[in-house]
C-alpha cells in the first residue's frame, strides 16, 4: 500500500474538522466574544500575563503541548498495526482533542486565566479541587522527570544536535528583546535564527570538533570517571544538572524574554520539519510494510490500551494544563482561542500522522517490522529510535543526506521536549503556589520558592531512585501511571467544560460525548493495571509503588466524578458570574 494515501486522507479529515466543526463550536457553543477583555489585558504584569499575537501564541501553545509525546505514542502504538493508530489520531484529534484544548482555553479565559484545578472549586467543590490538584501535581512531576531523561539521553546519543539546541537560547533572548523593547517584527529574525541553527546542525554533523560529545570528553563509554560512574553515566549526570539549571531560569523569566520567542522559533522548526517529511513522502512514496492489524500483538490488548498509549497524538490532559496554565494568560482576543486551541490540536495530529507513516514505512519487509515490534516492551523501548530512522529515510526523498536528517530530527525532538519541560516546570510552580495559597503556606506562593521545590523534586525523581532504564531513569518508576493519569485528567477537564456549558444553557454534547468515551477507556485501562497487574492479584507481580499511587489516583477520580455528576445534575446551582 502506498503510504501517501494515509497522508492525503488524514489531511482532508483535519482540514474539514478545523474549517467547519471548530467554526461551528466557536460560534454556536463557546460563543467567542471579540470584545471580551481577556486576562492578558485585565491582569497584564509583563511576566505571566502578556497580551500576545495569535501566531506567536500558537507557536508557544503548540510546541508546549507537542513535546516528544505525539511522536513517541504513535511510534509505540503501531505495535497493534497502523489502522487503529491512524483512526484514533485523525478522528480523536477532530472530535476529542480539538474541543478539549479549545474548551479548557476558553474556560480559563472566562475565569481570570485560572487553571482547571482552581476552576474545579467553582464548578464542583473544594474537595474535588484538592484531589484534582494532587493528580495534576503527580502528572507534571512525571513529565519533568521523564522528559529530562529523554533530553539528556538524546544529547548523549546525538552530540551533533547539542550546539544548535544551545544556540537557540541566546538567539531567542535576542529576538524577545528586539520584539518587545525595539518593537521589531518576530518573523524574519525567527527565520534567521532557524537558519543559523540548521546551519550549525549541518556543520556539526560533518565536523566532529563541533559536536559536544561529553562521553568522549570523559574518556569513552567504558571509562570510570568518578563515583563509579562510567563515561555515559557521567555525561548523563552533567546534562541533567545543566537542564535543571536551565529550566529554573527559563520558567521564572518573563514569558516574552525566552519562552515566547523560543517557542516561535520552534513552531517554524515544526513547519520546516513537517514540510521536509511530507515533501519527502510525496517524492519517495514508500510502501507500508507494517500490517494494518498486527495479529502477533497478543501480550497486550489494543483495546483499551491504544487510547492510553497515544496521548498527545490525539487527546491529552496535559494540553488542558497548558491551555489553562500559560496560554490563557497570553490570549490577546477571545476569538483567537479557536486558532490557538483547536489548531494547536490539529498540529499535534499532523505530527502524529507523519510519525505513524515514518515508522510503518522504515522497515524493508513485514518480517522486519514484526521482529522489531516483537512485544509491547520492544515497541516501547524502540519507538523513538524507529521514528528518527524513519523520518531520516523520508527526508532523503528530497535529497537530504540521512546523517544530517537524523541530526535535524533529533534537534526538533529535543527542542520540543525542552519546551514541554520548562512549561511543565512553570505549571508545577503555579500548582505549588495554588496549594500554598489554599493551605495558607505563604512561602510556597513565592515564585522562587515554588520553582525551587519543583526543580529539586523533579531532579530527585530523576536521579535518586533506581529506575528500570538504568542510572537516572527514576521517573520511569512512575511512568506507567502517566498514560492513564493523563487521560483521566483530560476526562475531568472535559467534564468541567460540560458542566460550564450546561450551566450556561448551551449544548454540552460536544464535550460530554468525548468525555464519556475517554473516561470509559481510561478507567477500564487503569482498573486493569491497578487491580489485575500491580496488586499481585490474578498472577501479576505486586508493585506497591504503582499500586499505592495508582489506587489513590483511581479513588480520587471516582470521587471527583461522583461529585461532578452531582453538580452536573443539580437543578439550582449557584449562579455563575456574568463574565463566565
Amino acid at each position: 500500500m502506498n503510504s501517501l494515501w494515509l497522508a492525503v486522507i488524514g489531511m482532508i479529515v483535519f482540514a474539514i474538522g478545523y474549517r467547519f466543526y471548530s467554526k461551528w463550536v466557536a460560534e454556536k457553543i463557546y460563543r467567542l466574544d471579540p470584545n471580551y477583555v481577556t486576562p492578558a489585558h485585565q491582569y497584564s504584569d509583563g511576566v505571566d500575563f502578556v497580551p500576545t499575537k495569535k501566531m506567536i501564541l500558537w507557536g508557544h501553545h503548540f510546541t508546549s503541548v507537542a513535546g516528544a509525546a505525539p511522536i513517541v505514542g504513535p511510534a509505540i502504538a503501531v505495535y497493534w498495526g497502523w489502522l487503529p493508530a491512524f483512526l484514533w489520531v485523525t478522528l480523536g484529534t477532530v472530535f476529542a482533542a480539538g474541543v478539549h484544548d479549545f474548551g479548557t482555553l476558553v474556560l480559563s479565559v472566562r475565569n481570570k486565566g485560572q487553571s482547571v484545578g482552581t476552576i474545579t472549586n467553582k464548578l464542583i467543590g473544594k474537595r474535588a479541587k484538592i484531589m484534582f490538584l494532587f493528580i495534576i501535581l503527580i502528572l507534571v512531576l512525571m513529565v519533568n522527570a521523564v522528559f529530562a531523561w529523554v533530553i539528556a539521553n538524546l544529547f548523549v546519543s546525538f552530540p551533533a544536535s547539542v550546539l544548535s539546541v544551545f544556540l537557540q537560547i541566546p538567539l531567542a533572548i535576542w529576538i524577545g528583546y528586539a520584539v518587545y523593547k525595539k518593537k521589531k517584527g518576530m518573523l524574519l529574525p525567527s527565520l534567521v535564527a532557524l537558519a543559523v541553527m540548521y546551519g550549525a546542525a549541518i556543520l556539526a554533523s560533518r565536523v566532529p570538533a563541533l559536536q559536544i560529545d561529553l562521553v568522549k570528553y570523559f574518556g569513552g563509554a567504558d571509562n570510570t570517571v568518578m563515583f563509579g560512574l562510567s563515561g555515559v553515566s557521567m555525561a548523563f549526570l552533567v546534562w541533567i544538572i545543566v537542564l535543571m539549571v536551565y529550566v529554573y531560569i527559563a520558567s521564572t523569566l518573563p514569558v516574552w524574554k525566552l519562552l515566547q520567542p523560543r517557542d516561535y522559533i520552534n513552531s517554524h522548526q515544526l513547519v520546516v520539519g513537517l514540510f521536509i517529511l511530507y515533501a519527502g513522502l510525496v517524492f519517495l512514496q514508500p510502501e507500508v510494510t507494517a500490517p494494518a492489524m498486527n495479529a502477533a500483538a497478543t501480550d497486550v490488548s489494543w483495546f483499551p490500551l491504544l487510547f492510553i498509549t497515544i496521548a498527545c497524538g490525539a487527546i491529552s490532559g496535559f494540553h488542558g494544563l497548558v491551555s489553562s496554565g500559560t496560554s490563557s494568560k497570553q490570549l490577546e482576543k477571545e476569538t483567537d482561542a479557536r486558532f490557538v486551541g483547536y489548531l494547536g490540536a490539529v498540529g499535534e495530529g499532523i505530527l502524529a500522522l507523519i510519525a505513524i507513516i515514518a515508522v510503518i514505512t522504515v522497515f524493508a519487509t513485514k518480517a522486519d517490522f514484526t521482529a522489531a515490534y516483537s512485544s509491547f516492551a520492544a515497541a516501547s523501548s524502540g519507538g523513538l529510535g524507529n521514528f528518527i530512522n524513519g523520518a531520516a529515510q523520508l527526508a532523503t526523498g528530497i535529497w537530504i543526506p540521512a546523517d544530517i536528517a537524523r541530526t535535524i530530527v533529533s534537534i526538533i525532538v529535543v527542542s520540543f521536549a525542552a519546551t514541554t519541560l520548562d512549561t511543565s516546570v512553570r505549571l508545577m510552580r503555579y500548582i505549588i503556589a495554588e496549594i500554598g495559597s489554599e493551605y495558607n503556606v505563604q512561602a510556597l506562593t513565592k515564585t522562587h520558592v515554588a520553582t525551587t521545590v519543583a526543580v529539586v523534586s523533579s531532579a530527585a525523581l530523576v536521579l535518586l531512585p533506581k529506575g528500570p532504564n538504568g542510572f537516572g531513569s527514576g521517573g520511569y518508576l512512575l511512568w506507567p501511571l502517566f498514560g492513564t493519569s493523563n487521560q483521566l485528567l483530560a476526562g475531568v477537564s472535559l467534564l468541567l467544560v460540560s458542566i460550564w456549558l450546561k450551566r450556561q444553557g448551551r449544548n454540552y454534547l460536544v464535550t460530554f460525548i468525548p468525555m464519556v468515551f475517554v473516561f470509559f477507556m481510561t478507567l477500564w485501562a487503569m482498573i486493569q493495571q491497578v487491580v489485575f497487574q500491580w496488586s499481585g492479584y490474578g498472577g501479576g507481580e505486586l508493585n506497591m509503588l504503582l499500586f499505592g499511587i495508582g489506587g489513590l489516583i483511581l479513588i480520587f477520580v471516582f470521587w471527583i466524578i461522583i461529585e461532578a455528576f452531582s453538580a452536573f445534575s443539580r437543578n439550582n446551582p449557584p449562579p455563575l458570574s456574568k463574565e463566565m
